[in-house]
């Protein structure tokens, strides 16, 4: 197998993980948060790489998309991680304190 052979395997194999991704809407509502950010398992817990966006009417937002699976999160507002978010199943971590956990089908 040539190397084109080998690089069109590859494509193919990513473009099949990307169409069983599904899309996951985050949100918050802290308008007086000045950054916002979402961290968990599914970016290597880094707390810049993925901000979430503030609407006009205060509430913080992300749009990611991840394949089916399980995924413990947290956000991380003005530089601390944010303990209290409503509406979210949590888990306790290692830490002492609770991550959210989401579900993706």
């Amino acid at each position: 197998m040539d190397g084109r052979e080998e690089k069109g395997k590859r494509r193919k194999k990513k473009e099949m993980e990307r169409s069983h991704e599904r899309r996951v809407h985050l949100s918050f509502d802290v308008p007086e948060a000045r950054e916002v950010y979402v961290a968990g398992d599914f970016n290597s817990w880094d707390t810049q790489s993925l901000p979430m966006k503030k609407t006009k009417e205060g509430v913080w937002k992300a749009k990611l998309k991840l394949p089916s699976g399980r995924y413990e999160y947290k956000l991380f507002a003005d530089g601390s991680w944010v303990e209290d978010i409503p509406n979210t199943e949590r888990v306790s971590n290692p830490f002492g304190t609770q991550n959210c956990v989401i579900r993706v089908e």
